[in-house]
């Protein structure tokens, strides 16, 4: 693995997975892979469980970490041929470039402002340093994707399913903000390669990229799709096609124990309880999401391996 950017960075999906479970049951069994290494990580915007889980997952294999919050401080510019005059003072061409000789991989966690949809698409801030950078990147959340998220959810449901092929459910619900897509694509982009059933339900409005949706199936009625559930993961995103708007606030999306029925409970959290879903969801032993949040460290881990027996070759 040279990057990990994407899903399709994964060239073997069910044998990533079953290695980050290996890792789970002994997470120092590499504890001298990442000896004399170092991980940068850079924030662009806020984080907890992905800044933690990221360096415990680099500790436990015995890497040094560096961490670089920048929101707000480090104006950097991504053009070619800008007129730096205003309030960048840094090309990203010098910036990758100097902090690939203080890295062996670099981590990036940046999130879109959901105004221009071209801009955030075309993911600026790690196609950058893609570009620019000498060393690996891994995405901690970009514009537009969340791998290592997706990652543990696949893990997640791998370890729990009790079927060969769970029926899995993707629900929008409420929210006062307008969030951003990324973890909903990588959801969507992971389920379609796992052996599930897999389903989409929003109102109307909120369809996703249908580049990243392709024939998913999608039902705009909640309680028709959640029949028979086995996983659902309950998400808020914004207007793909109005973007970055709030349509709709219908809190009776909201995901309620009735609803879920038998399905056990995923979300990748923060959560705003009572709006997203109710107490007696999430304080319930149908929740996973706890698990979830665990296996962000072994997904991270289990790419990071990756990335250094590349290194090491």
């Amino acid at each position: 693995m040279l990057h990990y950017t994407s899903i399709s960075d994964i060239s073997n999906l069910s044998t990533l997975i079953k290695e980050a479970i290996a890792l789970k049951r002994n997470p120092f069994q590499f504890e001298t892979l990442g000896k004399h290494k170092t991980l940068v990580m850079l924030f662009f915007n806020a984080s907890l469980r992905t800044r933690l889980s990221t360096a415990k997952a680099a500790e436990q294999l015995g890497m040094h970490t560096m961490i670089l919050n920048v929101e707000n401080t480090w104006n950097l510019e991504f053009e070619d041929g800008t007129v730096m005059n205003l309030n960048a003072s840094e090309h990203i061409k010098e910036a990758a470039q100097v902090i690939s000789q203080y890295a062996d991989v670099i981590a990036i966690r940046a999130f879109p402002d959901l105004k221009d949809k071209a801009k955030d698409e075309s993911e600026i801030i790690i196609n950058g340093f893609k570009k620019y950078a000498s060393v690996p990147v891994i995405s901690m959340e970009s514009s537009t994707a969340h791998p290592l998220q997706a990652l543990a959810d696949a893990i997640t449901i791998t370890e729990l399913s009790e079927k060969q092929r769970p029926k899995v459910v993707l629900s929008w619900a409420p929210h006062p903000k307008a969030l951003p897509h990324a973890v909903a694509n990588s959801f969507v982009t992971m389920m379609q390669q796992l052996e599930v059933d897999f389903e989409i339900t929003h109102p109307e409005g909120y369809e996703l990229n249908p580049e990243i949706t392709k024939s998913t199936r999608i039902n705009n009625n909640q309680n028709e799709a959640l029949k028979h559930a086995d996983f659902v993961y309950v998400k808020n995103w914004s207007s793909y096609s109005d973007y970055g708007k709030i349509l709709n606030e219908d809190p009776n999306w909201i995901m309620t124990k009735n609803k879920l029925g038998h399905a056990k409970f995923m979300h990748c959290l923060p959560v705003r309880r009572n709006v997203v879903v109710e107490d007696a969801v999430l304080d319930s032993e149908q929740s996973v999401a706890i698990e979830q949040a665990n296996n962000r460290t072994y997904a991270a881990q289990v790419v990071l391996k990756k990335i250094l027996e590349n290194l090491n070759e």
